[in-house]
């Protein structure tokens, strides 16, 4: 009801002025009426990768890819066309994408170290949190809700999130780099930023890798406290085995370590090279790659890190001396070499200046790291530069493949899928040509192939038209999947659609048609958010041959009453399509300005064509279909307009040529009735006169040109100049109110910019002038109104009659930036309103018929949109605000009205998250045998299950790889601060101390500490050590004492004897071996309790062996 809400405004306005000329001193304060309170301009419906991706993350059970942008937005990816754009408050670059693995949510971190987590099912915000200091390292323990943040003071933190509170909470927890420069006697460099974090596979969340800037990388054992391994460039020695894979190189060399390589080397990239943690591979800033032996063979707790080259290898992709740094690394396992091999994915480390490509190396180290062997070598060309990748697990091993693939985000925003078929040809030369990786194919293609034009339009509710379109629909997705559906070989299938379409009662709402390049035109189902498409029209028709079929479509018009498609191309071309077939006709008529053949041709099911029409050969700029779909207006190039009877397919009428014509952009139409006429006077061709139209036709330099439709009779022609300014469009509109509410003096601007507008003449000039008819019956037309906008001015006229727009304007508004395009804005209450684009980008919402702002947006702000020419050429838009946009790769819906809700979001709307999956999911790794063995992978009855559940055939043992099965001690763990001194006493006391059974407490009270605290005021000053050599070197052999010091040692007093030594030592004795024996009768309690468990353990691993899948929830 803006509208309404703009006339109470201008009426409170002239009270006011009112008011305060006649009492100047009291002025009644204005009420705060905000026509703008329904307008919510609004995403509904996102569709391709934008051009500014930068960033991947993958959910391998959900199956959902997530994009992460330059702009502050994620776009998130499924199967079957469900796709869903997030969009941040700030236009930031996204520099940490990572999903919680099955739980629905994602968590980003921003350039500006804002951590946001993302609730999937709502596509929104769950929670958001600024990090003080520049986070340069995240990752998460997948499995849990844990997540580890290093910074660039050294410092490693501890997240989680609270699904239930929808919380981000800091713990407890943390490891500084200077208390872990302590314990492992090393020093803390000035560079001491982290730039990795990485919970070790197969540790149950116990032990976290930790990387700093400098080349020091330490493995933390979070349940223990303690350094487990120090790795580092000052480990390096001279005589190591370096692997030449450069082209001239050798296989396998020995190298030599120069002294600023064994001083500082900074890691640039690093990933796990081994599924159970004992490789990990470290890409450094001077292009080397080093394979490190992460095994716990060697521990700070006994001794210090061996320095032996057995250790690491070292890895160098090009024999020069300046090579770039390694940017990214990523390992997938192959199960032939089981833990002692697999595929090295590479970005970077190559000579400067040298092709930009990723190389894939296959590493086995069967016979040890040190013997470390490249048995195959492939460098990927990519498609523009490298911004990403990731490693989708396979998702059919019963077909042979048993490796992950990678998709690679190169720029702008393209996808590509290089599954193990392709990656094998890439690595023989004489098979390179013969492949391709799998583009993403995007639900509407906008770029392969170009679109160059779109039309949104509704269905009719007619029966017989429904049924038929319904029937076309159904073939489409079941005939034809095939063929217009994804290939099937690309790895993402997440999501649930909504099964509307399905549905015995579904009826077509919407019918989005786009034109393109190579002249073919594709129609999509647009009743849902997930458009499906339906057919795909090719430029050519079987068995007749024409020229110029094949050029880009440059007009589509369709009628929303008989479903009749009109599609012209640059070269004049005009195909008349009959979306559903009312008969069996199925003959092709070709007409020329002087000729009309009829071809009997067999078309396949589904859209026919009726006609093409070939007048010009002149680009068709504009189509317009009107009374009913009988007749077609075409707009040239050249300026001529024709007009075609699409019922006998015939030309009624084509202007003359006129020299330096202007193009015709724009067609329109206005209707009305003639009661005048009698009802029975029809024409031979059934055409009512009474029920008249007239196509006005805009020219680029602002001409209108005036036809009858019903026979093509040109009845005016008019100028309509505007100096220095293109047109845009006319728009005919009709409504409910009188000329004279409207008052120039209650025309004030309300926009925020400095447009000038200038009035027209009076009210009741306007109503002497619009009162053209003397027939009382034609007052039907008398509020109708035109509406030419130009690129610097948008100017209102009223109707003088039904075929004549009046010289004098009512309205007309000055510009201060150029306009685009504009459309009309229609409620079901018959109110109106004026939306125009400008070229900078900005959405402006006027009030009709006053033209004030009553809102505005922006495609920056909505969808991180920058104006591009001929952006125009393919928005298409429904009166009631739903308005269609392309973008490069990206197509948009947006909603400008509150009420508007043609998708029925959120009841159509298709969920990312699959609930059913994450549930099948957490009971496979619940069941999995490895849970037992305390293994990080989970293989169960469930593979086969979790991906039944979405209706495909395939299994995959690492769709449910976790980081930790049972994340439950790691809260205990998290929620209590890192006390490092009490930490540093524990581990000096673990050297010296040992029981004595005299100090041992049967029966005593048993205490449970998470560390041993010694008693520092009753200890003694001696060690145990001492006491028990008696003051003698700890590696000295025992002797035998003297009479003299058994004495002194024993007596008592000086009057004491030998005889009262003994008996001491007697009773010592006897206390002693009762402490023996009630320890001997705990010991075989223990036993006991520890066989009857083992009896119990295995009789329930029996059970649950013995039960179905469909028991265990």
């Amino acid at each position: 009801m803006f509208a309404k809400k703009i006339f109470q405004k201008a009426a409170q306005q002239i009270q006011q002025h009112q008011n305060q000329r006649k009492h100047p001193q009291s002025q009644s304060p204005k009420e705060d009426v905000k026509p703008s309170v329904h307008l919510q301009p609004r995403v509904t419906l996102h569709y391709g990768v934008p051009s500014t991706s930068s960033v991947l993350a993958f959910d391998p059970i959900q199956s959902l890819l997530a994009v992460g942008t330059l702009d502050g937005r994620i776009k998130v990816v499924g199967g079957d066309n469900i796709e869903a754009l997030l969009v941040s408050t700030k236009q930031l670059p996204f520099k940490f994408l990572e999903f919680l693995q099955n739980q629905g949510f994602l968590t980003s971190i921003s350039n500006e170290n804002v951590i946001q987590v993302w609730d999937l099912t709502h596509q929104s915000i769950a929670c958001s949190m600024q990090w003080d200091s520049n986070i340069t390292a995240f990752s998460v323990i997948r499995g849990t809700n844990y997540m580890y943040i290093g910074d660039e003071n050294g410092m490693v933190f501890v997240l989680t999130f609270e699904t239930g509170k929808r919380n981000l909470i800091q713990l407890p927890y943390l490891v500084p780099a200077e208390s872990i420069a302590e314990v492992a006697a090393i020093s803390v460099p000035p560079q001491k930023s982290v730039v990795g974090v990485l919970p070790q596979p197969s540790s149950e969340g116990n032990r976290m890798l930790i990387a700093y800037e400098h080349g020091l990388i330490i493995l933390w054992d979070v349940s223990e406290n303690q350094v487990i391994l120090v790795k580092g460039s000052q480990y390096l020695q001279k005589g190591h085995m370096v692997v030449d894979l450069s082209e001239e190189g050798k296989q396998l060399s020995v190298g030599d370590i120069s002294d600023d390589e064994q001083m500082d080397k900074e890691i640039s990239a690093l990933c796990w090279a081994s599924y159970d943690g004992s490789v990990l591979a470290v890409g450094y800033t001077d292009g080397d790659i080093i394979l490190w032996n992460m095994s716990i063979s060697v521990s700070l707790k006994n001794q210090q890190p061996a320095k032996s080259s057995n250790d690491f290898v070292k890895l160098q992709l090009s024999s020069g001396d300046r090579r770039l740094p390694v940017i990214v690394l990523h390992w997938s396992a192959i199960r032939s070499h089981g833990a002692h091999g697999g595929q090295l994915f590479v970005y970077g480390g190559a000579e400067i200046g040298s092709e930009e490509v990723l190389t894939v190396m296959n590493l086995d180290w069967s016979h040890g790291i040190q013997n470390v062997k490249c048995v195959g070598r492939t460098d990927i060309t990519l498609n523009g530069s490298f911004a990403d990748m990731v490693l989708v697990p396979p998702t059919d091993e019963t077909k042979g493949v048993h490796i992950s693939s990678p998709i690679i985000l190169t720029n702008p925003g393209q996808l590509h899928f290089y599954d193990e078929d392709c990656l094998s040809a890439l690595s023989h030369q004489e098979r390179r040509d013969t492949v391709s990786p799998l583009p993403y194919e995007m639900a509407i293609p906008t770029v392969d192939p170009q679109m160059t034009v779109s039309k949104l339009g509704s269905v009719p509710k007619d029966e017989k038209l429904l049924d038929s379109l319904l029937e076309l629909i159904q073939a489409a997705k079941y005939g034809a999947e095939d063929d217009l559906n994804r290939d099937p070989r690309w790895p993402i299938y997440g999501g649930i659609p909504h099964r509307n379409s399905l549905m015995d009662d579904y009826h077509m709402e919407r019918i989005y048609v786009a034109g393109y390049r190579d002249g073919s035109v594709h129609l999509w189902d647009a009743t849902s958010p997930a458009l499906s498409r339906i057919h795909v029209l090719q430029p050519e028709v079987k068995g007749v041959e024409i020229c110029d079929a094949n050029a880009a479509v440059s007009a589509i018009d369709l009628c929303s009453t008989n479903l009749y498609l009109a599609v012209g191309n640059e070269f004049g071309l005009v195909r008349i399509y009959q979306l559903v077939c009312t008969s069996d006709h199925k003959a092709v008529y070709i007409v020329t300005t002087t000729d009309k053949n009829v071809h009997k041709v067999h078309q396949e099911d589904g859209p026919l064509c009726m006609a093409l029409f070939s007048l010009l050969r002149s680009p068709i700029r504009s189509l317009k279909f009107a009374n009913s779909g009988t007749r077609l207006a075409m707009g040239f190039e050249s300026g001529q307009v024709g007009i075609i009877d699409t019922t006998t397919l015939s030309v009624l009428s084509l202007t003359d040529a006129v020299a330096n014509s202007s193009p015709v952009i724009f067609l329109s139409v206005n209707s009305y009735s003639d009661t005048r006429i009698s009802q029975g006077n029809t024409e031979s061709n059934g055409v009512n006169d009474s029920d008249k139209s007239v196509i006005f036709a805009l020219t680029e330099d602002v001409s209108v040109t005036v036809l009858d439709t019903a026979r093509g009779n040109l009845i005016a022609s008019q100028i309509y100049s505007d100096e220095n300014s293109s047109a845009i469009s006319l728009h005919i509109i009709g409504g409910n109110y009188l000329i004279s509410e409207v008052s120039g003096e209650l025309c004030v601007s309300s926009s925020s910019e400095r447009t000038e507008i200038r009035e027209g003449p009076k009210s009741s000039d306007l109503h002497d002038e619009c009162s053209y008819s003397e027939d009382p019956s034609s007052a039907l037309m008398l509020n109708s109104h035109a509406l030419i906008c130009c690129e610097n001015s948008i100017t209102l006229y009223s109707l003088k009659n039904p075929v004549e727009i009046d010289n004098k304007f009512v309205r007309k508004i000055n510009l201060v930036k150029p306009c685009s395009w504009t459309m009309i804005l229609r409620k079901d209450d018959g109110e109106y309103g004026l939306v125009i684009l400008y070229q900078t980008g900005v959405l402006e919402i006027r009030s009709f018929p006053n033209l004030e702002v009553i809102g505005e947006c922006s495609l920056a702000l909505l969808l991180r949109w920058s104006f591009k020419t001929n952006m125009d050429k393919m928005i298409s838009h429904t009166e009631n605000g739903q308005i269609i946009l392309v973008n490069g790769c990206e197509f948009a819906v947006i909603s400008l009205l509150a009420s508007e809700n043609n998708f029925r979001i959120p009841e159509y709307s298709p969920c990312l998250h699959d609930e059913v999956l994450a549930a099948a999911a957490d009971a496979n790794i619940r069941s999995s045998p490895d849970r037992k063995k305390k293994q990080g992978t989970a293989l169960g009855i469930f593979d086969k299950v979790i991906k039944g559940l979405e209706g495909k055939d395939s299994s995959n043992s690492d769709l449910t790889k976790v980081d930790c099965l049972d994340p439950t001690h790691l809260e205990a763990i998290f929620s209590l601060p890192l006390s490092l001194e009490s930490w540093n006493d524990t581990t000096q006391n673990q050297e010296v101390i040992e029981l004595n059974i005299d100090d041992i407490e049967i029966d005593g009270p048993i205490t449970v500490s998470s560390y041993y605290e010694p008693d520092k005021d009753n200890r003694d000053t001696k060690s145990e050590r001492e006491r028990l050599f008696e003051g003698s070197s700890s590696t000295d052999q025992p002797r035998m004492r003297t009479r003299e010091e058994i004495i002194a040692k024993y007596r008592k007093t000086p009057a004491g004897d030998a005889h009262a030594a003994a008996s001491q030592a007697r009773d010592k004795l006897a206390e002693r071996g009762e402490k023996l024996a009630k320890m001997r009768e705990r010991t075989e309690e223990l036993q006991n309790g520890a066989e009857n468990f083992s009896s119990m353990a295995a009789e329930l691993a029996k059970r649950m062996e013995n039960r179905k899948w469909w028991n265990i929830f």
